[in-house]
């Protein structure tokens, strides 16, 4: 258990738009590809093992997982994009699902998305960056998986994506990360904290 996320609980799951929870309080939430290792970091930033379900079969997440943090605050863990196995009907529905919440959720104070450092800025990583910038919704990024590379290794993949994403002109912050080696834990914390005690404050202009 973490001091900043003391209680955190499963609040339900939603497979369309209908049954989110109510737009009040604030809300932070993780997206990016299929095994990307959103859930994984959902469970360290927390502190809370098992909280988000992982999976190593890519494309296991399909609703919508919400995560009271307390009354108020709350984490979404997204549908992962980019995962070819799923039937092209099922994932334009869920990227519709998705793309509508983003516009729509007045709770929403943020978005942290997720890439595998090793293999970070897909097509779908872009097109996802340049849609936020877009709709003006501010956008953390964790390079996961760091332990997978060495320390310098990790800090020329950090500066290479960095190098691309100025091409692109979409404001982001970024950050390394790793669950496994506790890199970057409290830094994203802090980033997440921030967005979710700004409730009281007026919301980004979709």
């Amino acid at each position: 258990m973490n001091s900043h996320f003391p209680l955190p609980i499963f609040l339900k799951s939603a497979a369309q738009l209908s049954q989110l929870p109510n737009d009040q309080g604030a809300e932070v939430a993780f997206i990016g590809r299929s095994n990307s290792g959103k859930s994984t970091a959902i469970n360290s930033i927390t502190g809370k093992k098992g909280l988000a379900k992982t999976s190593k079969t890519p494309g296991r997440t399909q609703l919508l997982n919400f995560f009271q943090i307390d009354e108020h605050l709350r984490l979404v863990d997204l549908p992962g994009y980019g995962f070819a196995n799923v039937p092209n009907d099922i994932q334009t529905n869920w990227e519709k699902t998705i793309s509508t919440y983003l516009k729509i959720r007045k709770s929403l104070k943020g978005l942290i998305i997720t890439m595998d450092i090793r293999h970070p800025l897909k097509s779908q990583d872009q097109a996802m960056l340049i849609w936020t910038s877009h709709h003006h919704i501010p956008v953390y990024i964790l390079l996961t998986k760091a332990d997978k590379l060495t320390r310098n290794q990790a800090a020329n993949a950090l500066k290479l994506t960095i190098q691309q994403l100025a091409i692109l002109h979409c404001p982001y912050e970024i950050q390394i990360f790793s669950a496994t080696k506790s890199i970057g834990i409290e830094n994203a914390r802090r980033r997440i904290l921030t967005w979710l005690n700004s409730h009281n404050k007026q919301g980004f202009s979709k």
